[in-house]
């Protein structure tokens, strides 16, 4: 970088918030490295620091010294070829290169260093990619009236590029972006994908045609499987594992799905355990009592095939009906996806990986918190994650010997309060249970599928949710009636085996030396120590175990909520 170019990025502690946001109004990469007058790196400064100081003080002739961060992370001239490395490790965008002084020779940013990449090895067949950015975001226009909502930056950095470097990485560069209101800023600020190594074309929605119009106006170009995004989401996610998903269900359309905190008021996917979505509940659809906590994400992987299976006429879209006098629009999941539920052609990529959609100032700010915190690059799956399991009975709900009615299903007090503190530590909570009441014929999987509905439904209700349930139906002894002969087997998942742990440690690339087992019972902690993790006993008994507490919630608060190391 040229003198003057770097120049452009570094600031005195002495400077005032007014001129450092006059200065990165002119760099416009949204961030600043404070130095001395020997050009001694001393901190950072990013637009979020800013807007988040004057949201909390209002002053704008304070030295930024007061605001910056007095700890960023830099690299010497030697580590120049992990910088990448780094930026992804630590969620940032820019990285000072300093001298063995500390004198910032360089700077270097992440969309740079991603185009200068290799595409990777072992990723599919090139998959293009349509991104819808043509809404208007009305409900986010408080944070930034004239630009379009994909242009808001997060730290710095606009959330359409953030979607773009991260679809680099992986591999997907033919890109197909839908634009509307202020398009022109999106066009101008990307051109052709060269700055970041895609290939970007556009189509522009001279009038709106609905969220999935252009895709009918596109429908020459779209020959293969493609990606369908929204551009006013905040994600990352392993898109080439979706695929694959994708690929090997030979499925028309699949559904990014995922838990939240708030299922009551979302739309809700039904699926039958081989992921076949069987039904698509809107907020306006009546509900059963209780339900499995699946969202649609609007993540989608869909073959072109199905818009030549609705009946739509791609000439009349845009255009007024003379009957109604409205503009004929295509809705995405009413006309389109909705209808296939039942099909055996629609399926629910279920992922705990970070997707949130930012589409009001406060979802805003959310995300933007988590960002900076590192939650949202730690949760994709390529990175290793690090779980919380719980037995069920007798840690989630009260024990009551075999459960076989669902009126027996009670939440133990405190659980939903420490399981959302999982939810927000950024640990998986999975649940880890031994079923035999299926192997003796007193349950059957339907009735054991609406108990788990029922514990969704209820920690959904206070903002809690699971990232997955196993269960072991196997029973090693016979001589019951109504028995299931096929189950009665001695398995590998019955714990104290850690069959299940080792499963969904493969299904969600779990480091389990980092994770925790909770239970009630010596089982629980056996099945814990085979699989590498460290052990909870909810109890007095000592089987050996790691810690001993009264209740998940105390465990959840002595080890999680108080301990910084457990949330790296």
């Amino acid at each position: 970088m040229k003198t003057e170019q770097l120049a452009l990025f570094l600031i005195s502690p002495d400077s005032t918030v007014v001129e450092a946001m006059q200065r990165i109004d002119r760099n416009a990469r949204g961030i600043l490295f404070v130095t001395n007058e020997q050009q001694k790196l001393l901190g950072v400064v990013t637009d979020g620091d800013i807007r988040r100081w004057l949201i909390r003080t209002g002053e704008l002739k304070a030295p930024v010294s007061g605001l910056m961060n007095t700890e960023p992370k830099r690299i010497s001239r030697k580590e120049h070829a992990k910088a990448h490395e780094v930026m992804v490790q630590h969620s940032i965008t820019a990285l000072p290169v300093v001298t063995t002084k500390g004198v910032v020779s360089d700077i270097l940013f992440r969309d740079e260093q991603v185009a200068k990449k290799k595409k990777p090895q072992g990723i599919l067949k090139e998959v293009p990619v349509v991104i819808m950015a043509g809404g208007k975001g009305t409900r986010i226009q408080s944070i930034a009236s004239d630009i379009p909502k994909p242009m808001i930056p997060i730290d710095g950095v606009p959330v359409l590029e953030r979607e773009l470097c991260s679809l680099k990485e992986q591999g997907f560069t033919d890109i197909i972006i839908t634009v509307s209101y202020l398009g022109d800023v999106i066009k101008n600020y990307f051109g052709n994908g060269d700055k970041w190594g895609v290939n970007i074309e556009y189509y522009t929605e001279e009038t709106p045609l609905g969220n999935a119009g252009a895709l009918f106006k596109l429908r020459d170009r779209l020959t293969d499987d493609f990606l369908l995004l929204n551009a006013d989401a905040i994600f990352d996610v392993d898109f080439n594992r979706m695929v694959s998903f994708h690929k090997e269900k030979n499925a028309l359309v699949t559904l990014f799905t995922h838990p939240n905190s708030h299922p009551y008021d979302s739309g809700l996917i039904i699926a039958d355990q081989n992921l076949a979505v069987q039904a698509w509940l809107t907020k306006e659809d009546k509900r059963p009592a209780y339900y499995k906590n699946r969202v649609n994400a609007g993540l989608h992987v869909i073959s072109p095939q199905i818009l030549d299976t609705v009946s739509v006429d791609a000439e009349r879209i845009g255009i007024e009906n003379p009957d109604t006098g409205k503009i004929c629009k295509v809705d995405l999941d009413r006309m389109l996806l909705k209808p296939l539920a039942g099909s055996g052609r629609m399926f629910c990529y279920d992922s705990p990986e970070y997707v949130k959609d930012m589409g009001t100032p406060e979802r805003f700010y959310a995300v933007e918190k988590d960002y900076m915190a590192g939650r949202v690059t730690a949760k994709n799956l390529k990175n290793k994650q690090k779980a919380i399991f719980l037995d069920r009975d007798g840690t989630i709900n009260k024990y009551v010997g075999f459960l076989r009615d669902i009126e027996q299903f009670e939440l133990l007090d405190g659980v939903t309060d420490a399981i959302k503190k999982i939810n927000e530590s950024g640990y998986l909570c999975i649940v880890v249970t031994n079923q035999p009441v299926i192997a003796r014929g007193e349950v059957t999987y339907e009735q054991l599928d609406e108990i788990h509905n029922k514990m969704e439904t209820l920690l959904g209700l206070e903002g809690a949710y699971l990232d997955g349930i196993y269960i072991c139906p196997h029973h090693p002894h016979k001589g019951y009636e109504g028995e299931i002969p096929e189950l009665k087997i001695d398995c590998d998942c019955r714990k104290p085996k850690p069959g299940m742990l080792l499963r969904a440690a493969k299904d969600f690339n779990i480091d389990l030396q980092k994770s925790y087992m909770v239970g009630d019972s010596e089982s629980d902690i056996l099945a814990g120590k085979a699989a590498g993790c460290k052990t909870v006993l909810i109890g007095e008994d000592d089987y050996g175990q790691d810690y001993t507490t009264n209740s998940l919630l105390a465990f959840v608060k002595q080890e999680i909520d108080n301990n910084p190391e457990s949330k790296k």
